[in-house]
């Protein structure tokens, strides 16, 4: 008896989610600091720098 694996083509290129991917140096530290909000809100990495970027970035404030 043969099986199958079906497979459907995904829609759209990449990056047409509304994502991109970025990679980021930090600090062992910082990375320390957001595994811990991480396991303590059940949330992963992603979810936080996601969250932490999304708030702060209407903070800044560029001076001329």
């Amino acid at each position: 008896m043969e099986h199958e694996i079906k497979i459907t083509k995904k829609n759209g290129l990449r990056g047409e989610d509304g994502y991109k991917i970025v990679s980021v140096r930090m600090k062992d530290e910082t990375v320390a600091q957001l595994d811990e909000i991480s396991t303590r809100t059940n949330r992963s990495r992603n979810e936080i720098i996601n969250l932490l970027l999304e708030a702060a970035v209407h903070m800044v404030k560029i001076d001329e």
